[in-house]
């Protein structure tokens, strides 16, 4: 176990995809220099990957103190192996106060071993961080279904761990000229057994959910497979990506990829169309944050109105394809 009392700082794990550093990356960040500044303490990011030293800059930018660098073959995409083994082994020399991620696939598939390795705790797929005047992280996340928020909490063991919840936080403003201490490190990758053999992207959205600044929906309401082709034409006017309720998912209608809500994935564009979507909570808890949300139901007293900025009450099968020709006919 790591020495208490040896630890400090704050870090957050810079996720890179093909060379691209991910949007939670800097969502994390703003909320890291929260916590360090609250702790008197540096910000650090770690970043793991080849050839991406420039990409250090945009860290530095968003509020970076330090920079941990590693360049390697075996870092270039992601591996749980080499991941674990090379983030152990810098939390074990430099010994970090707390360590947050996102809560991604990556992140999902190799933190809990570096928690493991490291002899401490991980609170998962949070939606709310905040430290306490004794430097206990307070780690907020749903519990029971998405009814109860739970504050999950590691007293004696370091570093506190957290992946938090895509869009949770806002990302902040960079800051033009701000720099840092870059620290290249050297890869100790160890043993790696796992391969990557193939990646297959899900084609049917062009536009990640986390990244789209505009979402439609489709629920149980829209009744089957085939008409999310509608909703896909809708999204496709916006450039916007294609989402749906845990209902829609489970009835095998779509990919989990598309899943949006406490079991899926949270979300905050600026638009959000849900269509045949009743709003159970757990739906809510996944896109209640959306600058503006239009919902389009035939049932009037259904959940989702009373969140939505504008509420349609009628037949979504003659509303979505007639918002859809208006869009083209702009």
């Amino acid at each position: 176990m790591i020495d208490k009392a040896s630890c400090s700082g704050v870090w957050i794990f810079a996720e890179q995809r093909n060379g691209a550093l991910q949007g939670v990356t800097f969502e994390l960040l703003a909320k890291g220099r929260e916590l360090a500044d609250k702790r008197g303490a540096k910000l650090a990011a770690v970043l793991f990957g080849q050839g991406l030293k420039d990409q250090c800059a945009d860290l530095f930018a968003h509020g970076a103190d330090v920079v941990y660098y590693a360049d390697a073959p075996a870092l270039a995409t992601f591996n749980s192996d080499a991941y674990t083994t090379q983030l152990a082994a810098l939390v074990q020399q430099y010994k970090p106060e707390i360590l947050l991620g996102g809560s991604t696939i990556a992140v999902r598939s190799f933190f809990p071993r570096v928690a493991v390795r490291v002899d401490t705790g991980l609170a998962s797929d949070c939606v709310g961080l905040d430290v306490d005047a004794a430097g206990v992280l307070q780690a907020v996340r749903p519990a029971y279904a998405g009814n109860v928020l739970a504050t999950i909490v590691c007293p004696e063991h370091r570093p506190q761990m957290a992946s938090v919840r895509a869009a949770a936080f806002k990302k902040g403003a960079p800051t033009s000229g701000r720099t840092g201490e870059l620290v290249e490190v050297p890869a100790a990758v160890g043993e790696v057994r796992i391969q990557i053999l193939e990646t297959v992207r899900d084609a049917s959205n062009q536009v990640s959910l986390a990244d789209a600044d505009v979402i439609v929906a489709g629920g149980r309401g829209i009744g089957g497979p085939a008409q999310f082709g509608f909703i896909q034409d809708l999204a496709a006017e916006f450039k916007g990506a294609v989402g749906a309720s845990r209902a829609a998912v489970d009835a095998g209608w779509i990919s989990a990829f598309h899943q949006v809500g406490q079991t899926g994935k949270t979300v905050k564009p600026k638009l959000y169309i849900a269509c045949g979507i009743s709003g159970a909570i757990q739906h809510l808890a996944g896109m209640g944050a959306s600058d503006f949300i239009i919902a389009i139901n035939k049932d009037a007293a259904a959940p989702i109105f009373d969140i939505a900025d504008i509420g349609i009450v009628g037949d979504l099968f003659a509303i979505v394809p007639a918002l859809t020709q208006a869009l083209k006919s702009r």
